[in-house]
């Protein structure tokens, strides 16, 4: 059996990437999570669950409060976080959009994604 609760589209102004310019200004991204656990028999009781609030927050602060260069590195640092912060979760898959990525050509959206499960 799997159950899943997708939080999608969640977009911050960030700033990380390679260029000098991308630490300056500054960018939209937008991020994706999936988080796998089982909920089929849980009451209806929030502190039974994951909270999704929490979930948010932590997102937020891993996208808007570090710097890093790698979409990939703020991939792993968003899963592996949600994995320590929420016991609940068995398994998490995260993807980081970064749809205007400064690259020589048109093209709708980059992203990253990571699937990770709790004992990886």
């Amino acid at each position: 059996m799997s159950s899943r609760v997708v939080l999608s589209g969640m977009e911050f102004h960030a700033r990380h990437g390679v260029y000098d310019e991308e630490a300056r200004f500054g960018a939209r991204f937008v991020v994706d999570v999936e988080l796998f656990w089982p909920f089929a028999a849980i009451p209806d009781e929030l502190d039974r669950a994951v909270n999704y609030e929490e979930i948010y927050a932590a997102v937020e602060q891993e996208t808007t409060r570090t710097r890093v260069q790698l979409i990939e590195v703020l991939t792993a640092n968003i899963a592996r976080r949600l994995l320590r912060e929420q016991p609940l979760l068995e398994s998490v898959t995260v993807r980081v959009h970064k749809p205007h990525a400064p690259l020589p050509g048109v093209l709708r959206d980059v992203y990253a994604e990571l699937s990770l499960q709790r004992h990886d």
